[in-house]
């Protein structure tokens, strides 16, 4: 890159019109080509005449320049942990005790309405069952917790479960498209996005929002990398993705054939290129937001593995999660990144729990026992030790923590082998801690078999207000201009629950 350059300086400097999108191509762009704003702005190359005045010049010239909220927030940051598939909510956190009593009736004494369509599987409708699992009171709010989460079960207190949650979709694919994007279709910008939009970054030096998925070979969520995506939104607000083998991130590691040197001398001349054709060019603030990426991607290049290298933490910590125990390790690492990056300013991080469908996610179509067991399982004692360790650290207390899925599964069996329990969007459970949450305390609540969300309704468009409340954002405010209309994340719907705010 630097020998082309310097070999065809004459050339380029002489063009009436310097193109810099064509002499990135000739160039064949890659990470070489970094930090121009940034060294621009350092030697005062750009001015107010180059872009517009106030806020909107930060932006323009960096994206994820740090923006006021709408009002005082309750939390700075946010980690999802998706737990992806569909986890049941009457075998994880909506104990429902008539289960026990209606076990092996037909749901139809008891809801003369249901449809078999509900679920995915019409013909493998199956009587009422029971939870496998045996539930016991935990924490002084008494929160009647299933044996999978001994860990999580020491930290009810420190947490609002929402147990009437209910969607449309009864399908992986929009059901996560709507629980990420407010929408059950391609296209649109998820919540991660619309956050880091309305906010921005607190670090320099790292994404805004990044992304983790199961590393067990056991595949992404359905829907892929949509799910994380800016939608139309500009493309810097997208879901950095953390790859779960090899090198997380591609390119942070300069050729062996580049010294620091060369790459400086680079950027130099890349420095002296954009200033000649700024003063033939009104400013071009698309550009230089794009170029602003690449210059977070230089950055990036020492402090993105400074981030991710968890052998710097003591053993204590390490063990706090569970790295190192088989079952969990990999979660475990996963949440302890989750903590590093947001200590370091990442805004918004999200760990997918389970890959694609069936057992190689909470999906479980058949043993909801061995499914849901292996499953909690893995993250138990990884989300745990997260609470407690941002607890300790006092990062939880503007840090919100959230628990959900796509949707909940059905009070009755999926006939089988070993039974397991479909798709139910009627009703699901989520739990949220720190960032202002009233801790250990229930909202909502379902029938008594969790068939259906029945007092205190909460659609995903009203947890998506929540959230995004929670972190001083106003979601009717908060809204980006496309093809001629102002979207938002919660579209034309969505109330905040102030029942769980601190």
């Amino acid at each position: 890159m630097a020998e082309f350059l310097q070999q065809n300086f004459e050339e380029l400097v002489d063009r009436p019109l310097l193109d810099r999108r064509s002499v990135l191509g000739r160039a064949g762009a890659g990470f070489g080509l970094l930090g121009l704003t940034g060294l621009l702005q350092q030697d005062g190359l750009l001015t107010s005449a180059d872009a517009a005045s106030g806020p909107l010049a930060s932006r323009a010239l960096n994206p994820l320049a740090p923006q006021a909220p709408h009002f005082a927030p309750k939390a700075t940051r946010v980690i999802w942990i998706f737990v992806n598939g569909g986890p049941s909510h009457v075998d994880t956190w909506n104990h429902r005790p008539a289960l026990d009593k209606w076990n092996g009736k037909s749901i139809n004494e008891f809801d003369a309405g249901f449809d078999n369509t509900t679920g995915f599987f019409k013909n493998s409708v199956g009587n009422l069952m029971q939870s496998p699992f045996k539930f016991t009171p935990q924490g002084e709010c008494g929160k009647m917790v299933p044996e999978i989460f001994p860990h999580l079960g020491k930290h009810v207190d420190r947490m609002a479960f929402i147990r009437s949650g209910h969607t449309e979709s009864n399908n992986h694919s929009p059901a996560l498209f709507a629980m990420n994007c407010g929408m059950p279709r391609m296209g649109f910008p998820c919540v991660g996005s619309w956050v880091t939009y309305g906010l921005g970054s607190e670090s320099d030096n790292l994404p805004g929002f990044v992304v983790m998925s199961d590393p067990k070979g056991r595949g992404l969520p359905k829907g892929h990398a949509a799910n994380w995506s800016a939608g139309f939104l500009p493309g810097t607000y997208q879901g950095t993705y953390l790859k779960p083998q090899g090198q997380a991130i591609d390119n942070l590691i300069r050729p062996a054939s580049m010294t620091d040197s060369s790459q400086r001398r680079q950027l130099d001349l890349l420095k002296q290129l954009n200033s000649l054709h700024r003063e033939q060019r009104s400013a071009e603030n698309e550009l230089a937001a794009r170029i602003e990426s690449f210059e977070l991607a230089y950055r990036m290049q020492s402090s993105a593995p400074e981030a991710l290298d968890i052998t710097t933490e003591s053993k204590a910590v390490q063990d706090l999660y569970g790295v190192g125990i088989d079952r969990c390790d990999h979660f475990a690492k996963q949440c302890l990144v989750a903590r590093r990056m947001v200590e370091r300013g990442v805004r918004f991080v999200q760990i997918y729990s389970g890959g694609m469908e069936n057992q190689r996610s909470w999906d479980g179509h058949s043993d909801i026992d061995g499914n849901h067991r292996q499953f909690a399982g893995e993250t138990d004692q990884p989300v745990a030790g997260l609470l407690e360790d941002l607890a300790q650290r006092g990062l939880l207390k503007d840090t919100l923590v959230v628990w959900c899925g796509e949707f909940g599964r059905l009070p009755i069996a999926q006939t089988g082998k070993k039974p397991g329990r479909d798709h139910n969007p009627h009703c699901f459970c989520a739990w949220m801690a720190g960032g202002g949450i009233k801790g250990g305390i229930d909202y909502g609540s379902s029938d008594e078999v969790g068939f259906k969300a029945a007092e205190d309704k909460v659609h995903l468009n009203d947890l998506h207000a929540t959230i995004l409340h929670l972190l001083g954002l106003d979601h009717e405010k908060l809204t980006y201009k496309y093809n001629g209309r102002r979207f938002r994340l919660t579209d034309v719907a969505g109330e905040v629950i102030h029942k769980i705010i601190a």
